[in-house]
């Protein structure tokens, strides 16, 4: 007999709940409005349809968050039914109607093995609840899960742990690229929802246990660790509260840390760990400045650590990001209590302002036996490139890009020019040599790199036929200059091109 999950994704797919068709039952304008917070006009556009059969149903229950009628939602799930949804936990009867106990939504993506798609359970948000969420809540998927998901490496592995899972949809990518996962957190309706959501999909290779970080793991390693831990910086003040998903209990940047600090002990040799993090500035008691991410590199000795950081917000607006997140409205009572309690902690302990940002952490012996270690701590806050299969290729790229380069002989090495890569020139009037030369990459983290006229003129050479060395003293020739002296000025300006992607090894 089918377990009732299964008859869920029967009438789910049959209904064809996903993405695209939501998008095009209620339109661009009313996706765009759902995405904040406002419900109405998706809402209006069902309501001009006539409630857009099954498919309007589904949204009308799970994504927008309110009730239909007990026959509305038996015709829209006539596999499940009314009685298999709330044996469930879907929803709720209220007289002839229903209402939703769970938002479920569909999810689509693509990575490196092509497009996919899920269903994803979490709890009600607040435009559903018509209130603040509470600290046990469990988030769906948001920027920070789609960011983590984007970022995750996909070179196939044996094992994964996904630290602080939530909904589960870290736990569900990696699946994709591993042979078994152990996903954990210290909530238990997270791990309940979590699994729910692997068995909706068909995922059986993920393993959930209960725990705080790294306890339910204890003395065993991985190959790869990914994790959106709860890094949010929050006051430990009576009357705040501490949201399970996003609140780890300790104080500042404390947890993060932690996790920094302790995962390349659950790493083999050679393993990743890739985690999202905030990281504090301020002044110490003595006056000093104190740099995030100076703090970053002192938690990474030992290691592999390539971390980026994304964005910085002053201490008021990082308070107030935050208290909106929960639900507390600006301007009332209860948004101002917040605010103080977050400005006080952090005049108390001299924070003026966070970072966040992606950390990638790779155990020592890989570099040990690749050369020097990397070690790079860059602020990167422009738009991202656009990367098929997402930002982890360019990230694996680069990993195995600067293991190359610990070992190759630059000198000798055929490179070529990548294709997503650009050159832009800027003119004085009138002039006919530039003043300006930037080298743009399309892909990866979408970089500008600043570019002269005889290193432009080694990128524009480089095309697999010729090495770096001979490029060079052909230019040098042209130019009547001193061949080693240009080498020397490039070879620095060609290192950092490869490990960015710009430049690959030819074969």
């Amino acid at each position: 007999m089918p377990h009732a999950t299964d008859l869920l994704r029967d009438d789910l797919s049959s209904a064809g709940f996903s993405v695209d068709s939501l998008s095009a039952l209620w339109g661009v304008d009313a996706a765009a409005a759902l995405h904040r917070g406002n419900r109405l006009p998706a809402q209006r556009s069902l309501t001009a349809l006539d409630g857009g059969g099954r498919l309007g149903t589904l949204a009308t229950l799970f994504v927008l968050g309110l009730a239909v009628s007990s026959e509305r939602l038996e015709a829209a799930l006539p596999r499940l039914g009314l009685s298999g949804a709330v044996d469930l936990g879907l929803v709720v009867p209220t007289g002839d109607e229903v209402r939703p106990l769970l938002d479920l939504r569909p999810y689509s993506f693509v990575d490196s093995l092509g497009a996919g798609s899920w269903w994803i359970a979490s709890d009600l948000g607040e435009v559903a609840l018509g209130t603040a969420i509470p600290e046990g809540h469990v988030l769906g998927v948001g920027g920070a899960s789609t960011t983590l998901s984007g970022l995750m490496l996909q070179q196939r592995v044996a094992t994964v742990l996904d630290l602080g899972t939530g909904c589960g949809i870290q736990a569900l990518h990696a699946a994709r690229f591993a042979d078994h996962v152990v996903a954990t957190d210290i909530s238990q309706r997270a791990l309940d929802l979590a699994a729910f959501n692997a068995q909706l999909n068909g995922v059986s290779s993920i393993e959930f246990r209960l725990g705080s970080l790294f306890e339910p793991v204890a003395g065993e390693v991985f190959d790869r660790i990914v994790s959106n831990p709860p890094f949010v910086i929050t006051p430990r003040a009576e009357g705040v509260p501490a949201y399970e998903y996003r609140d780890g209990g300790l104080v500042g940047d404390a947890l993060v840390e932690t996790v920094i600090r302790e995962a390349p002990r659950h790493l083999v040799p050679g393993g990743v760990a890739q985690l999202l993090g905030n990281w504090e500035y301020g002044v110490d008691s003595g006056g000093l400045g104190r740099d995030g991410l100076d703090r970053v590199a002192e938690w990474t000795t030992g290691i592999d650590a390539w971390v980026v950081e994304r964005e910085t917000q002053d201490a008021a607006l990082y308070a107030e990001t935050w208290i909106r997140d929960g639900g507390t409205k600006p301007g009332t009572p209860e948004f101002e209590s917040l605010m103080a309690a977050w400005l006080d902690d952090f005049a108390a302990r001299g924070v003026t302002a966070v970072g966040f940002g992606y950390v990638t952490l790779r155990s020592a012996s890989a570099s040990a036996s690749a050369g020097a270690p990397l070690r790079r701590f860059e602020r990167l806050d422009g738009a991202l490139g656009r990367s098929e299969g997402g930002l982890g290729v360019a990230i694996g790229a680069s990993l195995e890009a600067h293991d190359w380069l610990s070992d190759a002989d630059l000198v000798a090495a055929r490179l070529t020019l990548a294709p997503d890569v650009t050159e832009e020139r800027h003119y004085w009037p009138g002039d006919e040599d530039p003043t300006v030369i930037d080298l743009r990459q399309g892909g990866g983290f979408g970089r500008t790199q600043p570019s002269g006229t005889v290193l432009a003129a080694v990128v524009g050479a480089c095309d697999g036929e010729l090495s770096i060395g001979a490029i060079c003293a052909a230019i040098a020739q042209l130019l009547e200059v001193d061949a080693d002296e240009l080498l020397d000025e490039v070879l620095p300006s060609v290192r950092e091109l490869v490990f960015v992607g710009m430049l690959t090894p030819g074969s």
